[in-house]
């Protein structure tokens, strides 16, 4: 008698239908889950209410523009065990955060979304630190240049200010770092934090250091500045440091190019000989001597050198074209270097 063959066919089929659904799923989960909404960083206020659940919060979210799908937020806050922990407060979410991102905020709590980073590069000037305050929407220049330039009560509170000038703004004072501040921050918060984490770099082991050798934190500060422009290497910024106090010791002319870039408002690797007659006492080329202050904020590393320099017997160096730093003792031999380079 004949029996008719089970339904392979047939099944092999649902299987693979089954594999598609769940092939778009996986992919619609993923999408949902890692694509924002949009790219545009528009800020906007969201409330989590006290005893909302994942439930209420997911479907507010969704109501709100800030994700795609309420389900692909509940099942994700459910794999990583957040769902309990998601924190009431308001908010400031963006509609280019992803979900996976707003729901690891919302177990954070709503601190973290008032506060934004800030980054300052080792080597900025005020003025850089000024462009780029105001490029981020914080303040204007004039607002920044008006609470560097200006005492406030605050500035006796640490002793890294202490040997400064009191003719000299904060130019070389405010510590390159990147920095975590609220959203409505004052500038003068802003620069108060940078000189506090200045403070703290200059440690008691590196005052006492500083005293012993017979300086102060400005002029250390001062020297910083030009190496963190002159040399990029921790090993170069030592040994210039060496070179130039060698120079200091016998009343030679520092000749740096940053500070006459600094006199003339420049970035130039090497200043014009137009440039090298600029009356300015940031002109090390005309006046002997340290400038009178730093012409930029420099980094530890560039701090670290000036306290602790190579010792050595150079009174020359040039920088190549390719970065290398190259050192002599005589002028001849620098001059010869500087022919053979440039």
């Amino acid at each position: 008698m004949f029996k008719p063959r089970p339904k392979k066919k047939k099944i092999t089929k649902l299987i693979l239908v089954l594999l598609v659904i769940i092939l778009l799923g996986w992919f619609y989960y993923s999408y949902s889950l890692n694509t924002p909404i949009s790219s545009e960083n528009q800020v906007q206020t969201f409330i989590v209410e006290s005893g909302w659940g994942s439930t209420r919060i997911s479907h507010e979210l969704k109501d709100q523009g800030l994700i795609r799908n309420a389900y692909v937020f509940q099942l994700y806050v459910w794999k990583k065990g957040i769902d309990s922990r998601l924190l009431d407060g308001e908010y400031l979410l963006s509609k280019n955060q992803s979900l996976k991102e707003i729901a690891q905020i919302l177990s954070r709590g709503a601190g973290v979304t008032k506060e934004i980073s800030l980054t300052f590069i080792e080597g900025w000037s005020n003025k850089e630190i000024a462009e780029y305050l105001e490029n981020k929407g914080i303040a204007d220049q004039k607002d920044f240049f008006e609470v560097v330039q200006k005492k406030s009560d605050w500035w006796d509170q640490y002793d890294v200010l202490a040997s400064r000038p009191r003719s000299l703004d904060l130019e070389g004072y405010l510590f390159p770092d990147t920095y975590r501040v609220f959203r409505d921050a004052t500038i003068s918060d802003i620069v108060k934090k940078m000189v506090a984490t200045l403070d703290q770099k200059f440690t008691d082991e590196l005052k006492s250091e500083i005293k012993k050798q017979g300086k102060t934190i400005h002029e250390i500060l001062t020297l910083a500045s030009i190496l963190e422009k002159e040399v990029s290497s921790d090993e170069d910024r030592k040994i210039v440091a060496g070179l130039f106090y060698n120079r200091l010791a016998i009343n030679m002319a520092l000749q740096a190019d940053s500070t006459v870039n600094y006199a003339t408002g420049k970035s130039v690797s090497r200043a014009s000989s137009d440039d090298l007659t600029v009356d300015s006492p940031y002109n090390t080329y005309k006046y002997r001597g340290l400038p009178p202050g730093p012409i930029c904020n420099p980094s530890i590393s560039a701090i670290q050198a000036a306290v602790y320099p190579t010792e050595n017997d150079f009174l020359y160096f040039l920088t190549t074209p390719n970065g290398e730093v190259i050192y002599n003792i005589t002028h001849d031999g620098h001059i010869t270097d500087k022919a053979k380079y440039y």
